[in-house]
């Protein structure tokens, strides 16, 4: 018996609420992981090194080197890396400030070191210092302007301050002279920020399968990233798949954990999420994460767990890992404190013009009434033609509310 048209509709629209409320989460926590696209270990060739002991043994290799000789550039490059690798295997905050320390040191006895301060621009993407890390790759490309690292390093910066042209022209440059794993993702996420989802999956299909088996946790990254493709392009199935890989790639890893959990929440499983999240927060605590788990719990009816979850999340967001645009977005998504989530995503909007600054400005606008300002800043929440779930579920909001017939009392 075929379901009746009105019932199909009913369930055609929960499932879309369901995906949005999963990409909407998952945003949150991918953006720090496309910060730092993993770069080709910086180990000898055939070292398995990235694994979560390898980049243990690492970490404490190259800080006995650093404690006889702190000015050893190369390792303070290599355990700069390592530490970035855990800070994404951790979801630890304080250890791209530790990498930074590691290579100003470097830089005080030598400060035309040229790899201590190109590996010094990926820590400032890391650690959402933007501006820093364009001006630090700028001085770089002064110093070696053939280096095609530096535009993948520029094209990143340039993203999240909203400059897509310089950011495209910089993943264009990168893919015709170093067509490699680190390039092909950042021309996968460029397809995706235009609305080509299945040309992203494409091309990152490509750059896992040039990323080298000796690198388990740039392996996992690149399936975690499949796994987001798939799940915004609807396709839970395959985005289960791909984060079930990335899990099996790299135990434990927090971006696969995450996404099981939002697949989870697409498919309607709010108690199989939360039984995921409650391990994986044990381990490597995140705001998107603890975000996710409110929802979860808000599905479920536990009101009070899910607001303890709410007030973690908006405690990592404000102190732990400052991220004032995501900050106003889950404000305003659950209707708390309007003002504030108005004030942050305005400040957040005055310093980067990213598509997602702006939807989350957008929303905040929207939530408290300013359906005009709403809508201008929507305009440029959609000027690179993304297809994101959340974003355009919030345009068509803003549009129905603008169009509305007004009553005449």
């Amino acid at each position: 018996m075929r379901p009746k048209p009105q019932a199909l509709r009913k369930s055609v629209v929960a499932a879309v609420l369901l995906l949005i409320v999963a990409s909407a989460a998952w945003r949150a926590a991918r953006a720090d992981s496309l910060r730092t696209v993993p770069a080709a270990a910086v180990t000898p060739p055939g070292a398995s090194t990235t694994s979560r002991e390898g980049l243990s043994d690492t970490v404490a290799a190259m800080s006995a080197v650093l404690a006889k000789a702190p000015a050893n550039s190369a390792a303070a490059v290599r355990l700069a890396d390592a530490l970035l690798r855990q800070s994404r295997v951790l979801n630890h905050a304080g250890l791209p400030v530790m990498a930074e320390a590691v290579l100003n040191r470097v830089l005080h006895a030598n400060p035309s070191d040229y790899m201590a301060r190109r590996m010094r621009a990926t820590v400032y993407l890391s650690q959402h210092r933007f501006r820093d890390a364009l001006t630090e790759a700028k001085r770089c490309r002064a110093l070696r302007a053939d280096d095609p690292v530096l535009d993948g390093l520029i094209g990143d910066a340039s993203l999240e301050l909203g400059d897509y042209s310089a950011a495209f022209s910089a993943f264009d440059r990168m893919v015709l002279i170093r067509p490699d794993a680190t390039t092909y993702a950042r021309v996968s996420y460029a397809h995706e920020l235009q609305g080509d989802l299945a040309g992203a999956i494409d091309i990152m299909t490509m750059a896992e399968s040039a990323t080298s088996a000796h690198d388990p946790e740039a392996q996992a990254w690149h399936a975690a990233q499949l796994g987001h493709l798939h799940l915004a392009a609807g396709d839970t199935a395959l985005a289960r798949r791909e984060y079930l890989r990335s899990e099996n790639l790299f135990p434990g890893y927090p971006l696969a954990g995450s996404g099981l959990a939002r697949v989870d929440m697409a498919q309607a499983r709010p108690a199989d999420a939360i039984a995921r999240l409650t391990k994986s927060l044990e381990t490597a605590p995140s705001a998107a994460d603890f975000a996710l788990a409110g929802d979860a719990y808000a599905q479920l009816g536990q009101a009070d767990s899910a607001e303890r979850s709410y007030k973690l999340a908006e405690a990592m967001w404000t102190s732990d890992t400052p991220e004032p645009a995501q900050l106003a977005r889950f404000l305003a998504t659950r209707g708390r404190r309007l003002d504030d989530a108005v004030r942050l995503a305005e400040e957040a909007f005055a310093v980067r013009q990213d598509i997602f600054t702006a939807d989350a400005l957008s929303w905040a606008y929207f939530k408290q009434g300013r359906l005009d300002d709403a809508s201008v800043a929507m305009t440029k929440a959609l000027s690179t033609g993304s297809r994101d779930p959340e974003l355009l579920s919030h345009a068509a909001a803003i549009k129905a509310a603008r169009t509305r017939p007004v009553k005449v009392r």
